[in-house]
């Protein structure tokens, strides 16, 4: 089968491998649709992310869909957290200490045709799901989770600085809450048009920061509930900060290229802000499923490029060059 190494910053090589077997608990999935998400571009143009470095040829991926031997069409939750912990016997899988996640570290990844996973990662997709559809519930339940942690109620106005993919689903979610009020800020122009078809009240292309001034005047000079940065940039994490209203929450989604995220302490102190990490995504799968099946949320339309598995040096290029939304690699 080919797979698709990861060498060094920006040094992707097609392999020719061995199908893997699947062990105890584990099916084998014929890989069929990868998203490349912005974790991965860290991987791809530095080497690693966070403490987590390259350390051997690493196949990347963990937004993905594909089918099992017996022919079940499944999307795939990448992480694998140990099960036992207090953290997941508290109900964090996502925070678990040693937790594997694929594509990262010393896990591979789905960038290959072929992959061992365990079972109970695997969940089944109806028909009217495209396996790109199935990977893109990944960054979907990051979604969900960063809107779980934010406590959205109808009614609340809502800030989202950076309109990527994850960006603008948190944008559907919130109208599905009930947000009366979306303000949504990205620095590429089509990134902008995308959140003003997807939801957003106000849609604004901005050189990096959005100013005070501008956000009284789209909120009546109240702020938002809920700020949240999914851009990961410090003018999208400052516009957070500066938009919420004081007693509000900013949820920080986005991973900074310098593993640093900055914000004036006597602006948060001042407001008495409450500020929430989001740490990828747990029990989200179902609800997921189930929002895209029915149409609530709209995954598809966000897809903009598709490549083969041997064009991926390219694909991973585009993604990183920020052009479209999401590219697919599809094996």
């Amino acid at each position: 089968m080919k797979s698709v190494r990861l060498h060094a910053p920006g040094n992707l090589q097609i392999h020719d491998e061995l199908i893997p077997a699947a062990g105890e608990g584990e099916n084998l999935v014929r890989v069929k649709a990868v998203g490349v998400c912005g974790s991965d571009l860290h991987w791809f143009s530095e080497g690693g992310i966070g403490d987590a470095q390259l350390k051997r040829p690493l196949v990347l991926g963990h937004e993905f869909a594909g089918e099992t031997e017996d022919g079940q069409r499944v999307a795939v939750d990448p992480a694998l957290p140990c099960g036992h912990c207090e953290l997941c016997l508290h109900g964090h899988p996502n925070l678990c200490l040693a937790v594997v996640l694929a594509g990262h570290g010393g896990q591979d990844g789905a960038m290959q045709e072929c992959l061992a996973w365990p079972e109970k990662n695997l969940f089944p997709i109806p028909e009217s799901l495209t396996y790109a559809d199935g990977a893109m519930l990944e960054p979907l339940g990051v979604a969900i989770h960063a809107v779980d942690l934010a406590k959205l109620k109808a009614g609340m106005t809502v800030g989202v600085f950076g309109c990527g993919p994850i960006g603008l689903l948190i944008i559907q979610l919130a109208r599905l809450v009930g947000a009366t009020n979306i303000i949504a800020t990205d620095i590429l122009p089509h990134r902008v048009d995308a959140a003003k078809s997807l939801g957003a009240d106000h849609a604004i292309l901005t050189d990096g920061r959005l100013e005070a001034g501008e956000m009284r005047a789209m909120t009546q000079g109240r702020g938002v509930d809920v700020a949240f940065d999914v851009s990961g940039a410090q003018g999208a994490v400052d516009s957070a900060f500066t938009a919420v209203l004081p007693g509000g929450k900013v949820i920080l989604v986005g991973i900074p290229d310098n593993d640093q995220t900055l914000f004036t302490a006597s602006v948060a102190r001042r407001k008495g802000l409450t500020i929430k990490m989001v740490r990828r995504m747990k029990h989200t799968y179902p609800r997921a499923i189930e929002l895209v099946a029915r149409g609530m949320v709209d995954v598809r339309s966000l897809v903009t490029h598709r490549f083969p598995l041997d064009q991926s040096v390219e694909a991973f290029r585009t993604a990183a060059r920020r052009e479209g939304l999401k590219v697919i690699v599809e094996c």
